[in-house]
């Protein structure tokens, strides 16, 4: 029963976290991630045109069953109808429309799209709710290519493309931010251009077949009225899209009025001033974002995602008294309890609306992080991902200091030390701070986290290898071989560049960046070279039997953590080995 409970908790805590994470923004991405998948289907059965109209009719028979099935047709359009009023929500919610090109050209598109397709996907399924109508390629590729003005195959052709460049903008901003992005970033763009291409080429080609094949014969077959209603049945669907379409102008129509009335409404309650901590101080109406009020005042403020609350980067830390302060959001909440930010004077710029005058400070110096320098160098800025941090302690030091000149332990130390950097530059891993005798080593800026974790166990055992060499060459100069202790630990840090002004150095924070650091003093109570944490060792792949476990108290940590001990680091080369020979 115990134990049960015990692996309940964990598993309620991670729902209950989730759920903290939601948002409108998280609802608009879901939505839209949706609607792409059904523009992604529906596009490429267009590209089936290339082909022939026969395999359009085959491709659009596995994508109506699909997207027609009940449960999925309700997701669908749920979607829908929520994507549209988050589009107009948005358009009513912005305070400030200072935008860049791509995040206004996505609000326009987004807002063209239902006036585009609402004649096509309207009246298709109205016909077949209303009439049992079932509207397809022949039908659509008729009006379009023979019945209709030539203008209405513009009008389609603006369809696809919006809501395809709508799409991949969207996709674009969400996962610009993640660390695999720049690798797959040449492929995804390629199947960008050349997806929207071959549909319409498609289109085209199932049109001039069906223009070509236009008969009295052909006509008869699948333009009845069994197929495509009588005219009266399509004067009321045209009247009912008609009125959708003057419904959905309407909403725009009322969200900017909105907008106008909010901004009266602002004004009459009168400005507050934020100051900035500098000595820059502007006034703003009540309502805004300090985010927006920055922008609005052409002051620079870190912001990776553009203030969509999907990373930490616009932090503030508030002065003086921050009960007065409006409680964070949920999704608020979720983002900086994620960062370990539970000080309730840290506070998302993106997020906080102050009511009153508002002192602060940035905590991420605008220069260094900006949506448009995250593309160029994305691990210069402020950045949530998985790290294996390993931190190489000098045994000694300070009696080799003993009887020795200044210049001779420095001559020594750096030897030391340039031993270890270059096992772990060797090994993939990037050496980070030096701390007197010790250093700092992080792997997985560019790797998996499997192989970030082998990457750091082939440094470990090659640091013992390296070290064994300068020992050898220093041997008539030591009294005793130089030792050293390491400690390994894997998990979400945040990295980015730390400091001020011109003194900036890149670095990583988090409680497994500590946590190395504690199993590195461990080694001394265990003697042995190195600890390892067990999810290091798992995720790398080693046999659970291959080293000794340890139950230990983490100082900072309420739990216990099981460890790895390796009496001599050069041991792991094998493991590491057997491992992959096993795998393969």
């Amino acid at each position: 029963m115990d134990s049960t409970t015990h692996m309940t908790r964990p598993s309620q805590e991670r729902l209950t976290t989730l759920i903290r994470g939601i948002g409108v923004r998280q609802v608009r991405l879901v939505s839209g991630m949706i609607l792409f998948a059904y523009v992604l289907s529906h596009f490429l059965n267009h590209a089936l045109g290339n082909f022939s109209t026969d395999a359009m009719a085959d491709g659009v028979w596995l994508h109506t069953s699909f997207w027609q099935f009940l449960p999925v047709a309700i997701v669908f359009y749920g979607a829908c109808f929520a994507h549209a009023a988050l589009g107009i929500w948005s358009l009513y919610e912005r305070r400030q429309f200072r935008w860049k090109a791509m995040e206004l050209l996505q609000l326009v598109l987004g807002l063209t799209i239902p006036i585009l397709v609402m004649t096509h996907v309207l009246g298709v399924r109205l016909a077949l709710t209303l009439h049992g109508h079932e509207i397809l390629y022949p039908q659509v590729l008729f009006a379009y290519f023979v019945a209709w003005p030539s203008w209405r195959i513009w009008s389609l052709v603006a369809a696809i493309l919006a809501s395809w460049i709508h799409g991949c903008i969207g996709l674009h901003l969400w996962l610009r931010m993640k660390p695999f992005y720049k690798r797959v970033a040449p492929f995804l763009f390629a199947l960008a251009v050349l997806l929207p291409a071959l549909a319409i080429l498609g289109v085209y080609q199932g049109g001039r077949s069906v223009a070509d094949n236009d008969s009295v014969e052909w006509r008869a077959e699948h333009l009845s009225k069994e197929k495509i209603g009588t005219s009266e049945q399509k004067a009321t669907i045209d009247l009912a899209v008609e009125y959708a379409i003057i419904f959905y102008l309407g909403l725009i129509a009322l969200a900017l009025l909105a907008r106008g009335a909010r901004s009266l409404n602002e004004r009459r309650r009168g400005m507050i001033s934020l100051s900035y901590g500098n000595g820059r101080t502007v006034r703003v109406p009540r309502g805004l974002s300090v985010l927006e009020a920055s922008l609005r005042n052409n002051v620079p403020h870190a912001s990776v995602c553009g203030g969509r609350a999907r990373c930490s980067t616009c932090r503030i830390r508030v002065i003086g008294d921050h009960a007065v302060l409006p409680e964070p959001s949920q999704r608020e909440a979720f983002v900086l309890h994620r960062v370990g930010a539970d000080d309730p004077s840290i506070r998302l710029a993106c997020q906080l609306r102050p009511a009153t005058d508002l002192s602060f400070f940035q905590l991420f110096l605008p220069h260094v992080v900006t949506a448009d320098g995250y593309a160029s160098n994305p691990t210069r800025i402020g950045e949530e991902r998985y790290l294996v941090s390993m931190f190489v302690d000098m045994r000694g030091s300070t009696k080799l200091a003993e009887k020795r000149l200044p210049f001779d332990t420095v001559f020594i130390v750096n030897r030391f030390l340039g031993a270890v950097s270059l096992a772990v530059l060797e090994c993939g891993g990037r050496p980070n701070q030096f701390v007197g005798d010790g250093m700092l080593a992080l792997f997985g800026l560019a790797t998996s986290r499997r192989e970030a974790c082998r990457q750091a166990l082939q440094a470990a055992a090659m640091i013992s290898v390296n070290v064994d060499e300068l020992n050898q060459f220093l041997s008539h100069d030591l009294r005793e071989p130089i030792r050293f202790g390491i400690g390994i630990h894997g998990g979400e840090v945040i990295v980015g560049d730390i400091g001020y002004r011109d003194h900036m150095v890149f670095t990583a924070l988090g409680d497994p960046v500590n946590v190395a650091a504690r199993l590195q003093d461990m080694t001394k109570a265990l003697s042995c070279e190195a600890v390892i944490s067990d999810e290091v060792r798992a995720t790398a792949g080693l046999a659970e039997d291959g080293l000794p476990s340890h139950e230990v108290a983490i100082r900072g940590r309420n739990e216990p953590m099981i460890v790895r001990s390796v009496t001599e680091t050069k041991t792991l080369t094998a493991l590491v080995a057997e491992e992959q020979v096993a795998a393969a």
